[in-house]
């Protein structure tokens, strides 16, 4: 579905509020929650009406959603998502599109979709979304803002609807770095960060991106040294792929296998095709894309050192247009995947700035560190910007 929709499902008035939060760091912030996050007295809707219809409302808030009240924020509503958060491109077929405000003949990137466009719209200061495969990183990139995927168990998961629990994170965007700093603090406070800081540029990360989007980058970047070595020396990133889909979707299955079944729910074009993948896998299959994953993450774990943060495209290029083709937008998801699993995979903190343009869209850079680094991204993305 391509027809343009705001990006609130339910917008509250008056923002909600906590009546004693025990710092004003987030006074004067408001926040748009993905509906994937409880919050109390609200039925958490997940992109999906059958879905929807089947929760009974909230007991209580998310733990991310109350440290977020807890710091003073205002809740300013719900905003849509794609399908159950099974999606990267923000298209959800049973409620429509979330208008991208910095490309609208683009797609706004999902799951995340509503978060981002609520934040790059101005009608929120931070987006509260959750990122599985890229669904906090992607609408970042193709809306013009900063999104935070912190490190894995960072932020606590209690009260997101699940998805694949050994990739789900809670994540944020945000129009600026000293909002995403804030967050930074209050989610990542006792994290150290190195002055010593070695960039390492992967080559082969960057072979993946289109060449006007990866030569608009590489302008925008700041002079200095740099390392230029393989992340996977010998190796084909795109080999990431298939284990994460395998892994991701095993997961998927376990969750909501049971609820499908019986309900039988009218999923849109892509989601319901790939819950039908995620159906057929095998116990054995899943069995061997873990030990994959393992030593794709030792390996990672070898090449993060400390001070170590990768630096490459956040996504091959600018968002699809609403119009593409179902060709281009696979070819598009499965090169975006294929950077993105990388620190999901490795439960890495990853964060995605806007420092270029290309096709008139916006364009994300990524630094990338090891388990913990959360705060040294968030100090480094001060040097590009």
């Amino acid at each position: 579905m391509t027809q343009s929709i705001g990006p609130f499902v339910e917008r509250f008035e008056p923002p909600i509020t906590s009546e004693a939060p025990a710092s004003d760091l987030l006074s004067g912030h408001t926040v748009a929650v993905k509906d994937n996050f409880d919050i109390e007295g609200a039925v958490t809707g997940g992109g999906n009406p059958e879905w929807a219809e089947d929760q009974a409302p909230a007991s209580r808030n998310a733990a991310a959603v109350q440290t977020l009240l807890d710091n003073a924020a205002a809740l300013a509503g719900k905003v849509h998502m794609d399908e159950l958060a099974y999606s990267l491109m923000g298209m959800n077929a049973r409620f429509g599109t979330p208008e991208n405000p910095a490309a609208p003949s683009r797609v706004p990137g999902g799951s995340s979709s509503g978060s981002a466009s609520a934040v790059a719209s101005g009608l929120a200061d931070i987006g509260l979304g959750s990122d599985t495969g890229g669904s906090v990183r992607l609408p970042a990139a193709f809306c013009g803002l900063f999104g935070w995927r912190p490190t894995h168990g960072l932020v606590p998961s209690d009260g997101l609807l699940p998805l694949a629990a050994s990739y789900d994170v809670p994540g944020f965007l945000t129009r600026d770095l000293e909002t995403l700093e804030t967050l930074g603090e209050i989610f990542a406070g006792e994290q150290e960060t190195d002055a010593d800081v070695r960039l390492v540029y992967p080559a082969d990360v960057w072979r993946l991106c289109e060449d006007e989007a990866a030569a608009a980058l590489k302008a925008a970047l700041p002079r200095g040294d740099r390392n230029d070595s393989s992340l996977l020396p010998g190796g084909d990133l795109k080999a990431l792929l298939p284990v994460f889909r395998t892994h991701q979707g095993f997961e998927i299955w376990q969750h909501f296998g049971g609820w499908i079944e019986k309900r039988e729910p009218d999923f849109g074009p892509g989601i319901r095709e790939r819950f039908a993948m995620a159906a057929k896998i095998t116990p054995e299959e899943f069995a061997d894309a873990k030990a994959k994953r393992e030593a794709f993450r030792a390996h990672l774990a070898r090449v993060l050192r400390p001070g170590t943060v990768l630096v490459y495209p956040t996504s091959p290029g600018p968002a699809p247009l609403l119009t593409a083709g179902n060709d281009i937008v696979e070819t598009f998801r499965n090169r975006a995947l294929s950077m993105l699993a990388i620190a999901g995979h490795g439960g890495l903190p990853q964060l995605s700035i806007p420092i270029a343009a290309s096709q008139g869209s916006p364009l994300g850079l990524s630094l990338v560190a090891a388990p913990g680094g959360d705060r040294l991204l968030i100090e480094t993305a001060k040097r590009f910007i």
